[in-house]
């Protein structure tokens, strides 16, 4: 095993370091455009290293991020206040207490016990499996205004405890098995879904919104019309294509659901830690289900689902502690938030707007629209947070859409739609991905990887079937 010295540390580790340093040095000594500011370019030089760092991993993500906004706060790029600006954010705190939630499903064998249901009535077939996972994320979206509570509360627990009943579990190098393609399948099922209804995702409301300032009005009905077809189509084919892409080792398991049956009675009755656990669990889910009604936060909801199992001993502090994945997205997400809003307030991401609007005049409307779509999915990879994305580019391009002749309804609803479907870039392009992301079944190479061809299907689906079904719903 890797020892904890400097000098046990693989001299490649350093050489990886000292790219992302020397990467960020030159960005930074390069001579700023005219209409960015110095601080912003410097921001940018240090974000840019932060994400190769991510990718190259000399040093765990958050050591990463720690060194990054150490070096940020002494060039004085920011202020020690701003550095710490994203661990106030609701939606890291959201992350944070789902992993919690998800222990309590764990340490109770609640979560086992609906793994070994689900089993026993679809556990013949891996792609079966699959398929229920998504089906509950589908069934469960539109009444859930958080995509990050349904896959990181409500979902998460249940595909880990599957991926364990199978004997899957990162920690011993069997995620292969069946966890990584359940894992990374409802991810992009939490994707589409949150693409498909207007309530299923956090930045849906705003983004229609800012369309009606436009004054484009989209209903909730128009937004399920417009997503039904492609979103359907995505749902089927998506996790199929996984399957080819990234398939499990276990694909036909024939005497699962008899296994499923045996630990079943094994189990025995619901113990009491099961009912109280169950009783949270129902009481967070609907309360993230009519928060919207009741002006009750998702994060604070996660915040009383979180007290309730410390005040009824389902977790002891020593668990809270323990709980390492928990502590570690805290660090490093709230610093990239942090780093990817100090972007859009430097101004650097109106900068790229005015340059995309320069090079998109006088072609034709499809061109531009298709071209804005583009650069509006692959900006993600500059983002945390798709409500941030959201309020910092959707209406500077639906304005560029409108400025250029595309239908007012269909540059507002696609650029809606693509505001979910960016998430299939990185492993920080929401709370859904980081929170799956950080169960360890999909390595990051993986993720990045999968996702840009997974990206590419969606531009078809979403882009060419999609844009014949809205022609024959008359949006353009």
């Amino acid at each position: 095993m890797e020892k904890n010295n400097i000098n046990s540390l693989p001299s490649s580790k350093y050489i990886k370091f000292l790219l992302c340093i020397a990467i960020a040095i030159i960005i930074w000594l390069i001579p700023h455009p005219i209409g960015v500011s110095s601080i912003a370019w410097h921001m940018l030089a240090i974000f840019i290293a932060t994400i190769l760092g991510f990718i190259l991993r000399p040093f765990p993500i958050g050591a990463v991020a720690i060194i990054s906004v150490t070096l940020a706060i002494i060039t004085h790029t920011i202020t020690m206040k701003t550095a710490f600006s994203g661990f106030s954010k609701n939606i890291i705190w959201l992350v944070v207490m789902a992993f919690f939630i998800s222990r309590g499903l764990s340490k109770t064998g609640l979560g086992s016990r609906i793994a070994y249901k689900f089993i026993k009535h679809f556990g013949k077939k891996t792609l079966g499996l699959c398929y229920s996972i998504v089906f509950c994320d589908l069934i469960l979206a539109p009444a859930t205004p958080s995509n990050t509570a349904r896959a990181g509360g409500i979902i998460s627990p249940i595909v880990t405890s599957l991926a364990k009943s199978f004997g899957s579990d990162p920690e011993n190098g069997t995620e292969r098995k069946i966890g990584s393609f359940l894992m990374f399948s409802e991810f992009h099922g939490n994707i589409i879904t949150s693409a498909m209804f207007m309530t299923a995702m956090a930045a849906n409301p705003l983004a229609k919104s800012l369309a009606a300032s436009f004054g484009i009005q989209i209903t909730w009905f128009s937004w399920f019309l417009a997503a039904l077809v492609p979103g359907v189509i995505s749902l089927i084919v998506i996790p199929f294509i996984i399957y080819k892409l990234f398939p499990p080792e276990i694909k036909i398991t024939p005497d699962a659901p008899k296994i499923a049956e045996e630990a079943l009675k094994k189990m025995g009755k619901l113990k009491n830690s099961e009912k109280i656990m169950a009783l949270i669990f129902i009481l967070v889910l609907i309360l993230w289900i009519l928060g919207g009604f009741l002006h009750i936060n998702t994060t604070l909801t996660a915040l009383i689902g979180f007290s309730l199992l410390l005040i009824f001993d389902i977790l002891n502090w020593d668990d809270v502690k323990s709980e390492k994945g928990a502590w570690d997205v805290l660090i490093w997400f709230s610093i990239l938030v942090m780093m990817a809003d100090q972007l859009n307030k430097l101004g650097l991401i109106s900068y790229l707007r005015d340059i995309v609007k320069a090079n998109l005049t006088g072609f034709p409307w499809p061109i531009i629209l298709i071209s804005l779509v583009v650069v509006f999915f692959y900006s993600h990879y500059i983002f945390a947070s798709a409500t941030a994305h959201v309020s910092a580019m959707y209406s500077a391009f639906l304005s560029i859409a409108l400025a250029e002749g595309v239908p007012p309804m269909l540059a507002a609803i696609s650029l809606a739609l693509f505001a979910n479907l960016f998430a299939s870039t990185t492993h920080y392009a929401n709370g859904p991905a980081t929170i799956l992301y950080s169960s360890g079944y999909v390595p990051q190479n993986k993720w990045w990887g999968l996702n840009f061809i997974l990206g590419l299907f969606y531009f078809i689906i979403w882009l060419g079937i999609g844009s014949l079904w809205w022609k024959l719903l008359g949006i353009y």
